[in-house]
């Protein structure tokens, strides 16, 4: 059997991958979600006019999975705390756990703010990182989605 995370090769009645440590113990349903690309007008049912120009965080899982967050400003506050601009109510998420910012050139960032638990960007624990659209950031048991403007 070959490990669905970093591919390696290992005993069919293992429970754990013997190169990476990751369960192997797989359930019966549908584990990747996917997201229709919207192209401007092409897109059945939007125009051009209706399509975001934003760059947005999704929420793909976790208890508020599919919630929806557009980055307008220059710095956003993400954590347990009930005032941050992304409030993930979770114990395994820090009062003041990360930040998404946006540079001069207006990419957009995640930055770690001395969290318990880390940051995570593409299963890699960050301090700081500039995003791509399609990049997976993990803040406790969240796991949000990057999707940046098309006109980027």
């Amino acid at each position: 059997m070959l490990c669905h995370r970093c591919g390696a090769q290992n005993l069919d009645e293992g429970n754990f991958c013997s190169a990476c440590g990751s369960s192997q113990l797989r359930e019966d349903g549908e584990d990747t979600q996917s997201l229709p690309l919207v192209n401007g007008s092409e897109a059945e049912g939007i125009n051009a006019d209706e399509a975001s120009h934003d760059d947005v965080l999704l929420v793909n899982s976790g208890p508020t999975s599919g919630a929806r967050y557009v980055i307008e400003n220059e710095s956003i506050s993400a954590g347990r705390k009930t005032s941050s601009d992304i409030f993930l109510d979770d114990v395994t998420v820090s009062r003041n756990h990360g930040q998404f910012f946006r540079t001069e050139s207006g990419r957009i960032g995640v930055k770690d703010l001395g969290s318990l638990n880390g940051t995570y960007v593409n299963r890699v624990r960050v301090d700081e990182k500039l995003l791509n659209s399609g990049d997976e950031i993990q803040i406790g048991k969240f796991k949000l989605i990057f999707i940046a403007a098309r006109d980027q």
